[in-house]
């Protein structure tokens, strides 16, 4: 059995209000150590990957493109 599985398993024996307190402890830690931050950036770029923006009917296949033609 994995450690996780352990906790896990010791978790369910917990009533409601020590599960939630286990939880909200288990997020600080990924706070604390920076992987909740990563896990939602990584999925926060992937979904803006997928977004195509249109300006005056033409679509903007960059940043860069839009600044340039901003720019004259």
């Amino acid at each position: 059995m994995t450690l996780a599985e352990t906790i896990y398993q010791h978790s369910l024996n917990l009533p409601e209000p020590a599960a939630r307190e286990a939880l909200d402890f288990i997020r600080f830690l990924e706070s604390r150590h920076g992987i909740a931050d990563e896990t939602k950036r990584a999925a926060a770029l992937k979904k803006l990957s997928g977004i195509r923006l249109h300006f005056d009917g033409k679509p903007i296949p960059s940043r860069d493109e839009l600044y340039d033609g901003a720019r004259g």
